[in-house]
C-alpha cells in the first residue's frame, strides 16, 4: 500500500490521506470545494463542484492515474435538487467516460459543503468507448 498526497489539493482535514494506492487501484478519500490553502471555495454548489473536481485531477495525478482511470465515484449531496446542476458539471470533467456512481442525498457535509466525490481509479485501464 502506498499514501498518495499532494500539495496540489488541500490536506486532509483529519486522519487519512487524500488517496491510497493498493493492488494497482487507487481509492480516494472525498473530496469537498476546498482550496489548496484550505478555504473554502465559494458558497455555491456550482463553484464547490468544479473545486472538488480540480482537487480530484490532482491527488489522481499525483498516483500516476487520470479521469479516464476512474471506474467508480460516489457523490454525496446536501441537496438532491442540485441534481442536474452538479451532473453537468461532473460531464464536463469526465468527457466521454462514464464510470459507474452513486449518488447520495446527505444530512450534511464536512465543513458545511454542499458536495463531496470520491473514486476508485485503475491507472493505465486503457478504457474503450
Amino acid at each position: 500500500m502506498k499514501i498518495i498526497a499532494t500539495n496540489d489539493a488541500p490536506q486532509a482535514i483529519g486522519p487519512y490521506s487524500q488517496a491510497v494506492s493498493a493492488g494497482g487501484m487507487v481509492y480516494t478519500s472525498g473530496q469537498i470545494g476546498l482550496l489548496p490553502n484550505g478555504e473554502l471555495a465559494g458558497e455555491d454548489v456550482e463553484t464547490q463542484t468544479h473545486q472538488v473536481m480540480k482537487n480530484l485531477f490532482y491527488v489522481l495525478e499525483a498516483a500516476g492515474a487520470h479521469f479516464n482511470d476512474v471506474v467508480k465515484t460516489t457523490i454525496y449531496l446536501e441537496d438532491m435538487r442540485d441534481f442536474e446542476k452538479v451532473n453537468a458539471i461532473y460531464a464536463h470533467y469526465f468527457g466521454l467516460h462514464k464510470p459507474a456512481r452513486s449518488t447520495v442525498a446527505v444530512r450534511s457535509l464536512p465543513k458545511g459543503v454542499k458536495i463531496e466525490i470520491d473514486c476508485i481509479a485503475k491507472p493505465g485501464a486503457n478504457y474503450q468507448y
